[in-house]
């Protein structure tokens, strides 16, 4: 996969999971909020390391009635995705597609599993991340495992700290759709977000191929 951004340094260390409390303003969220349109739909990210196996990062894309990224304690920033407490808004196909390529690199790939719920599902896991606050670093499987049992039909999801033991519980939900996402991009790719050229359109209604 092409790079699509410079990030803001990622650390070897994925576990580390660094955390950060923060509140958009409301003018900012809500120009962001986007809907894609599809059925609804959960999607459990882990960051994975090619060389040891070990598991560096959980984090929560729900798309309902709008499509937000729950990212516990994660690194991951753009600025034109506000942040309210590790729940990012405004998450396009293009923001969906930088937030799996800040993480995947040579050292590090990322797990995609989607599964399908209901509508009452998915509002049930928004309303559930925007209530459950900035996470503390090495943190970030325990509270997504959280909010993922919390909600009628994942009482199968275990209480975990480790991204794979949750990967693994999650795999086995009934018609789970399995993707790995990998990148020869090096590890010292620090610098800052690069802005894309084109502006980005936000705004409630179908995908928007931007």
């Amino acid at each position: 996969m092409r790079r699509l951004l410079l990030c803001l340094g990622l650390p070897l260390a994925l576990a580390a999971c660094g955390a950060e409390p923060k509140w958009a303003p409301d003018e900012a969220v809500q120009a962001a909020r986007f809907s894609t349109g599809n059925p609804p739909s959960v999607t459990l990210f882990t960051v994975i390391s090619t060389n040891t196996g070990s598991g560096g990062h959980s984090a929560l894309m729900i798309d309902g009635s709008q499509r937000v990224i729950f990212d516990p304690a994660g690194t991951w920033y753009h600025p034109s995705v506000p942040e309210r407490n590790d729940v990012d808004f405004g998450i396009t196909e293009r923001m969906y597609k930088f937030y799996i390529d800040y993480h995947a690199r040579e050292s590090w790939y990322v797990r995609e599993q989607r599964v399908a719920v209901t509508p009452a599902q998915a509002e049930a896991l928004l309303a559930r991340v925007q209530a459950n606050g900035a996470v503390p670093k090495m943190m970030c499987a325990n509270d997504t495992s959280a909010v993922l049992r919390s909600i009628p039909g994942f009482e199968s999801i275990p209480g975990t700290t480790s991204p794979l033991k949750l990967a693994k519980a999650f795999g086995q939900l009934p018609g789970v759709i399995t993707e790995d996402h990998y990148d020869n991009d090096p590890d010292d790719n620090s610098g800052v977000l690069m802005i894309q050229q084109a502006p980005v359109q936000h705004g409630t209604g179908l995908r928007k191929t931007d």
